[in-house]
């Protein structure tokens, strides 16, 4: 069991959810995202993130038709791994496809950064997408 701490951008508040691993991430729809993805290789039991990620998850998710494989999400900062300021820290970042093709990988890096949806978009060898 995970707790999920999640700032709802709405209300100003923040949320506090217990799920199961193998469960969907609060706010994400047709269980697209669940808490295993979203944890990814962190040891803790205590993740967060905010409304307006997993509202910009849902919209890329659709938008792409398929699903998406995560190779990291959230992270704690003593587990290393990505710079000091990542946004993986704070919940708000995904480095996905990193099971596709490098054309597979471009093609979905191109309508990341083209979507509108996320800040920021970077990669060839994999697609970091930041809210």
């Amino acid at each position: 069991m995970a707790k999920i701490l999640v700032y709802n951008n709405i209300s100003n508040r923040m949320e506090t959810y217990y799920r199961g691993l193998s469960e969907a991430m609060p706010y994400v729809t047709n269980r697209t995202l669940t808490v295993r993805e979203f944890r990814s290789n962190s040891n803790t039991d205590i993740v967060w993130t905010s409304r307006n990620t997993m509202n910009s998850w849902n919209r890329f998710r659709a938008l792409y038709g398929r699903s998406i494989y995560v190779g990291f999400a959230f992270k704690r900062s003593w587990e290393g791994g990505h710079a000091n300021q990542s946004q993986h820290y704070a919940g708000t970042a995904f480095d996905v496809g990193q099971n596709l093709s490098a054309s597979e990988r471009l093609s979905m890096r191109n309508l990341a950064a083209s979507s509108g949806i996320w800040t920021y978009v970077e990669g060839a060898t994999q697609v970091l997408l930041r809210k």
